[in-house]
């Protein structure tokens, strides 16, 4: 019975000191006014440190780097797509533009190659060269010979102006004729090129540009480049002479002169080893190509590219009579220079969109920033224990819909604190009338307890006359079975007897009369005993209604916690003031549970002892019968001990109606032996009972005040609070 009370009065000792730490921790301290200047600078600070966290510099941010991101991103795209659109485009006029070009190249180069075929295929000049093989080369008439052989070529020569000089070279390699120039040696048959027409063996043979040409003749060393052919004895089939007909490479220049690549861009021709064979940087021919492409990239008679650096774009023209490439080169930054207006209009748009951005943001701040700072404030203001603090609606979109549900949670919270405020003062008024039930209640064990200590002292007298009577009646059956043989003794012995039947019957009164007030003080306790068991009801109604009060602030916490989870962030607050009222409420259900499992034993010990009182009650009733019996018995035997001294004449005949009396009188004093002494253990029993009933007592008594003290704490806590 000790253990649960110390359980209850250690769960009430931490809930108090629980309910001290968090009001302390949470609240202004009693007696001290709300210091709205000290929240003021406090607001302020957090400002200050949480700027960037702020709800309205986060949707300018997000505003802001949006409308930013989707100008440059279209602006951006724009500016790619359009690109990319005229490079394609350029890319396929400057293709079409190099092929007809090269088209028409081929074409000047099909007339160099048609006049090389007509002195290929000029009788008289064979059989020229056929007597001047069997000639002296030193004679007069080789000496015309050849003149006639230069004639000839001249005629060829004087057909088209763009012809340097037309050459005719031995297979040794010796200078045969010449028109326009004349080789600087007079064994070519060591030169690449020479190796090169000997090795097609008729075919038109093309050669790539010299800067100084193939001769060192008249032309001054002007670039030049050359088609050669191998001409045969057509009865022999041997080779009679090589010829080579120089072009001034200014007839591919004035064909090239029209086509126009832009600024920067240039037109080459290049060999199908990459070497330029015309550009118009003449010091350059012959040399490696800068324009940063491969071979394997000219894979095709046509088409356009980019180069390795990306930086220019290519178009180009394979030859089908030389195998040379025609190559137009122009610069992607000049090609996408008109695209650079929509890339500098872009970043124009993006910085008007920026300040344009800056501008709403400026706006959706001051819309929803500002009432959220106020709301985080007033929410603030509310932590601390003030819960006059109400939002000022005005507008009906979302943020005015949470300050309306603001200030409901706050009205809400205030008729909270008021509504258990007034349960507080009922606590501590039940709590009060619990302590004076339970003064009353240990006043009453203490009665109980003397009477019953009474009970035990009447009852164990009463074992002790009764072992006394039975030893006495032994000794009358030890004298009757004398009192043949000693009849003058036995009337000594017949006064000792009436002596002892008188005094048995002033015990016998006496016992009578305990036996009565033992019968008193039972039914009394009885009663009190009930009336006890009617106030444990009482306490338990009083624990049934503060329970049902613990769930409805359970509820309302939880309401609290609903509406705080529905703000998000600025609810997080008054969240935290939901959470305390919900513990509270959680420490008071637990408190309010012990003290109803504490009411529920108290309640199972009372209607064990009205069960035991219950069971002695009946004993009781046939104690008292049996103290009448023996009563009846003693003046029995003093009216038959008066004759006994009065007609002792008679006793013989007498004996054995007195030995049937004896046995009588021995059976009665056993039975009042045994019903003394199932007295006497009955009186023990309830002795402990009542010592016990005492203890509990004491221990409600103290609950009664702790609960009382508690009471009294929860109202000093929610005093703390402003509602008003």
């Amino acid at each position: 019975m000790k253990k649960p009370i110390s359980s209850l009065k250690a769960s009430l000792q931490n809930a108090g000191q629980s309910l001290k730490n968090n009001s302390g921790g949470k609240f202004a301290k009693p007696g001290k006014p709300f210091n709205r200047e000290q929240l003021q600078e406090a607001m302020k600070n957090l400002k200050l440190q949480h700027v960037m966290k702020s709800v309205g510099i986060k949707l300018f941010l997000i505003f802001f780097i949006s409308i930013l991101f989707f100008v440059l991103t279209v602006g951006l795209t724009s500016y790619s797509i359009s690109k990319g659109i005229i490079q394609t485009k350029v890319a396929d006029a400057s293709e079409q533009t190099i092929a007809q070009a090269g088209q028409k190249l081929d074409l000047l180069f099909g007339v160099y190659e048609d006049l090389s075929m007509q002195v290929l295929l000029d009788n008289d000049l064979k059989a020229l060269l056929t007597d001047m093989d069997s000639m002296n080369k030193g004679g007069y008439d080789y000496l015309q010979l050849r003149q006639k052989v230069g004639d000839k070529l001249n005629i060829y020569s004087y057909s088209n102006k763009t012809l340097k000089g037309i050459y005719l070279i031995r297979p040794t390699g010796e200078p045969l004729a010449s028109t326009g120039g004349s080789f600087a040696s007079d064994n070519l048959a060591q030169q690449d090129w020479f190796k090169k027409i000997m090795d097609n063996n008729g075919k038109a043979t093309w050669l790539e540009s010299r800067v100084k040409g193939f001769g060192d003749g008249t032309g001054g060393g002007t670039p030049t480049f050359g088609v050669g052919r191998v001409l045969k004895n057509t009865s022999t089939n041997n080779v009679q002479a090589v010829l080579l007909m120089e072009v001034n490479l200014d007839a591919i220049g004035n064909e090239l002169a029209q086509i126009q690549m832009g600024e920067g861009g240039q037109t080459v021709m290049l060999s199908p080893d990459q070497k330029l064979v015309y550009d118009a940087d003449r010091a350059k021919i012959g040399q490696d190509n800068s324009l940063g492409i491969t071979k394997d990239a000219l894979s095709q008679d046509k088409g356009h590219l980019q180069n390795d650096k990306k930086d220019m774009q290519l178009a180009y023209y394979k030859s089908t009579k030389t195998g040379w490439y025609l190559v137009g080169a122009m610069p992607v930054a000049e090609l996408v220079r008109d695209a650079k207006t929509i890339f500098g209009m872009t970043w124009v748009m993006a910085f008007i969109a920026m300040i344009i951005a800056v501008v709403i943001g400026y706006f959706i701040v001051r819309m929803i920033g500002r009432p959220l700072v106020t709301l985080r404030n007033l929410m603030k203001e509310g932590e601390q224990g003030n819960l006059t603090v109400r939002m000022k609606v005005t507008s009906e979109d979302e943020i005015g819909q949470l300050s309306l549900s603001f200030n409901e949670m706050m009205e809400k919270i205030t008729a909270l604190v008021q509504q258990t405020n007034n349960s507080a003062q009922e606590v501590l008024d039940t709590a009060t009338e619990l302590s004076e039930a339970s003064k009353k209640t240990a006043t009453s064990a203490k009665e109980i307890a003397v009477a019953t200590e009474e009970i035990a002292n009447g009852a164990s007298s009463l074992a002790v006359e009764s072992e006394r009577g039975n030893e006495l009646t032994h000794n009358i059956a030890v004298q009757m079975k004398s009192v043949v043989d000693a009849n003058v003794v036995m009337g000594t012995s017949a006064a000792d007897v009436q002596k002892s039947s008188e005094q048995g019957i002033t015990y016998m009164n006496e016992l009578i009369g305990k036996t009565n007030s033992t019968e008193a003080m039972t039914r009394s306790m009885v009663e009190k005993v009930d009336n006890l068991k009617e106030s444990t009801r009482s306490i338990r109604k009083i624990l049934d209604v503060l329970n049902n009060m613990t769930k409805q602030t359970n509820i309302l916490s939880l309401n609290a916690t609903i509406e705080a989870a529905r703000a998000g962030a600025a609810g997080k607050g008054f969240m935290v003031v939901a959470d305390e009222i919900r513990k509270l409420a959680d420490q008071s259900r637990q408190s309010i549970e012990v003290v109803g499992q504490i009411t529920e034993k108290i309640q199972k010990e009372i209607d064990e002892t009205v069960s035991v009182l219950s069971q002695a009650y009946p004993i009781f009733q046939e104690q008292i019968l049996s103290v009448k019996e023996a009563d009846s018995i003693f003046k029995q035997v003093q009216t038959h001990m008066g004759g006994f001294i009065s007609q002792l004449s008679e006793v013989t005949e007498s004996i054995s109606q007195l030995e049937s009396s004896q046995m009588v009188l021995t059976e009665a004093m056993s039975n009042v032996s045994a019903v003394a002494q199932q007295s006497s253990a009955t009186s023990e029993e309830v002795a402990s009972l009542s010592d016990e009933q005492l203890n509990i007592s004491s221990g409600l008594v103290k609950l009664s005040d702790k609960l009382e003290e508690l009471s009294n704490s929860l109202k000093e806590s929610l005093s703390r609070f402003r509602i008003e």
